[in-house]
């Protein structure tokens, strides 16, 4: 059967109301962020057009503009299997195509942790990783850069029956001998429930796929939402990428549990060791199912009585406050709004939840966005004003030497010119200690960019590495915890020295402009401060679920021990070393942030002796008149007049984007 529905339906993803107000509220957000881009577009281009871009403000600008276009929004669902995740995704973005867009059955649906996402550089596809890669000591991240490692299976938008067939393929099993499980460590023999689960040829049921990514062109994922569907708990304990990555870099977190079972002890499991580690903040769980209480025999009063009651002792059991506990039915709300029953969706109370996301998800990212943004923005603006500002106080300087010179004789002139010859010269000296400044500057980043230098650091992950094949066996002293802990320690003190680094920079800078601007009347610039906390945080969070880890695993088999520990360990090395490239884009950024204001009122400066000294020469020939030069400074000062307040004009229209209250406006 072939149809056309995605794309007729277009439409009424596009038109929500009701308990679709997520999705007018995500579609706000997008709007919002267009047009804020468009509105830093209008600055860069008044910039180049006002001849005052340079480098520097252009990659800014660029790197700004691309953040903001690339800005994604993480949901996750995470729960253990046959809670309904699948058909809770169903419900919230996907009913307007009337069917089913995720497999969503009896039993275990979701075998593997799966990305749906949009990007309109690739054709609509599932891209699927063996489950095989497991066998290798490398990261679902590191396999990202490497296309050709997925099975990719293509998506023909336009024939419904081929896409849900193409979507079966995400939840594909075989059966593997016990050894081949255990070497991807999906097997652990001292888990009595897989010990069941072994046949009598010695074989147990495994995913095929490590990992799924679904690009599929659905409106709000072609705005930036990014859903994460995730297996239960035995696999986010084996995949440490969901744990160290995923997860924690997720916007929102839905923890879905069964309402008629409630909270048990593997729910707690994944909520205590993955969840609730990040605060309550956009954690929120979700009481699935509540149609199985339903009961013809029972009055409403009691089926309610019932469902507080689980809400209530869910919220205990998870120390969240109840209103962070939502009872729903996700198959309920999903047949609601295929069918348009308005009463069903009020039974299934899925409007609760979705409008939950609305307040807490959005508003909070839009917070996060306008503050990066505004301080970026702010900066740049900064910058260059100095040079604007620079630029009219060498021409009301020049005007002043020239304003005085009216009436008076040639001698006076020629005082004047030696005036400015002399402050040439002492300018040039200056420039002397500039360009010594400029050398120690230059082995200062060198130092610090050695600190965090990449290529060291791969060196000591791969010595780590080697370390561990011949510590496998050994947790004690000497042995793999012990490895991680040096290992760790010299993390952390390289980013300690180059604290310290840093520290030194911004003195030595401090010094130099507060000196050029007592000496020669150069503005005095404030360095901008750059701290490395936020790199030691995300180091102590990674080795705060290695010790978890260790503890974890300390009732395994040593065999076991050591599989899952290289596992681990070869995604705390990448993230780490995906912390250290961040920094690396950071300093540098602010190397340059720092010393590009001071190269730029040098050069500035320069321009307005040159201009001062031509002046005074032409005017002691008598190549020009006083009053006609004395006329066209006072244009250039009206015109520099003009292009600050043009300036404020463009930055007042980024304010007025940015603090656009768009969910108050809608909610209006």
């Amino acid at each position: 059967m072939s149809t056309d529905y995605l794309h007729q339906n277009d439409l009424a993803v596009n038109d929500p109301s009701g308990s679709d107000r997520l999705v007018g509220d995500f579609q706000a957000y997008s709007t919002w962020r267009a047009e804020l881009t468009q509105a830093i577009s209008q600055l860069a281009r008044w910039l180049t057009e006002q001849d005052l871009e340079d480098a520097q403000s252009n990659l800014r600008i660029s790197q700004l503009i691309e953040k903001l276009r690339e800005d994604k929004l993480n949901i996750a669902f995470v729960a253990e299997f046959s809670r309904g995740k699948s058909e809770l995704i169903n419900a919230i973005f996907f009913a307007h195509y009337g069917k089913r867009i995720l497999p969503s059955s009896a039993g275990r649906t979701t075998m593997c942790p799966t990305e749906l996402l949009y990007d309109a550089s690739r054709e609509p596809s599932i891209q699927l990783l063996p489950i095989e890669t497991r066998a290798q000591n490398v990261t679902t991240s590191e396999y990202r850069r490497y296309p050709e490692e997925w099975k990719t299976i293509p998506l023909d938008i336009n024939d419904s029956d081929a896409m849900f067939e193409s979507f079966r393929h995400v939840g594909l099993t075989r059966r593997a001998p016990v050894a081949e499980a255990a070497s991807y460590g999906l097997y652990n023999a001292e888990d009595p429930d897989q010990l069941i689960a072994v046949d009598a040829q010695g074989t147990i049921e495994i995913p095929c796929w490590r990992h799924a990514v679904i690009n599929f062109p659905h409106p709000l994922l072609k705005q930036g939402l990014v859903i994460l569907d995730t297996p239960g708990l035995n696999a986010i304990g084996t995949e440490p990428e969901l744990t160290l990555n995923l997860l924690p870099n997720a916007h929102a977190i839905l923890f879905i549990l069964a309402a008629d079972t409630g909270v048990t002890r593997s729910d707690i499991d994944i909520w205590r060791s993955h969840i609730a580690k990040g605060g309550n903040r956009g954690r929120l769980a979700v009481l699935n199912k509540i149609d199985s209480m339903w009961d013809e025999l029972k009055t409403p009063e009691q089926i309610e009585a019932e469902i507080e009651h689980q809400i209530n002792t869910t919220a205990e059991l998870l120390g969240v406050p109840v209103g962070h506990v939502y009872p729903i039915s996700a198959q309920k709300a999903l047949v609601a709004k295929v069918n348009q029953d308005v009463d069903l969706l009020a039974r299934s109370r899925l409007t609760a939840l979705e409008e939950a996301l609305s307040n807490e998800l959005l508003p909070s990212k839009q917070d996060i966005v306008r503050d990066s943004t505004i301080t970026e923005v702010e900066d740049i603006v900064k910058s260059m004003r100095s040079i604007l500002s620079v630029r009219r106080s060498g021409v009301l300087e020049q005007l002043n030497e020239l304003s005085t010179l009216r009436g008076k004789n040639q001698d006076v002139v020629g005082q004047m010119m030696d005036k400015v010859h002399a402050d040439k010269r002492k300018f040039e000296q200056g420039l002397v200690r500039f360009q010594a400044l400029r050398s120690i500057f230059s082995q200062q980043t060198n130092q610090l960019l050695s600190l965090l230098g990449i290529d060291a650091l791969k060196s000591n992950i791969e010595a780590v590495r080697n370390q561990m094949e011949h510590s496998m066996f050994s947790f004690g002293e000497g042995g793999l915890r012990a490895i991680m802990d040096q290992f760790f320690k010299d993390v952390n003190g390289n980013i300690s020295q180059s604290a310290v680094q840093v520290a030194e920079i911004q003195a030595m800078m401090a010094a130099m402009y507060k000196k050029f601007s007592e000496e020669h009347g150069l503005g005095n610039v404030t360095p901008p401060p750059f701290s490395t906390l936020k790199y030691h945080k995300e180091i102590s969070r990674l080795e705060k679920s290695f010790r978890e880890h260790f503890n974890t695993i300390s009732t395994l088999l040593t065999t076991s021990k050591g599989k899952l520990s290289h596992k681990f360990f070869e995604t705390i090395a990448s993230r780490v070393l995906y912390v250290f490239e961040v920094a690396n884009r950071d300093v540098e950024n602010w190397l340059k942030a720092v010393m590009a204001p001071m190269e730029t009122q040098v050069r500035e400066h320069q321009l307005q002796l040159r201009r001062r000294l031509e002046s005074i020469k032409r005017i002691h020939k008598a190549t020009d008149t006083l009053e006609g030069r004395i006329e066209e400074l006072e244009e250039m000062d009206r015109q520099l007049g003009t292009q600050l307040a043009d300036m404020d004009g463009r930055l007042r229209n980024i304010y007025t984007a940015l603090n656009a209250d768009i969910f108050a406006a809608k909610a209006a």
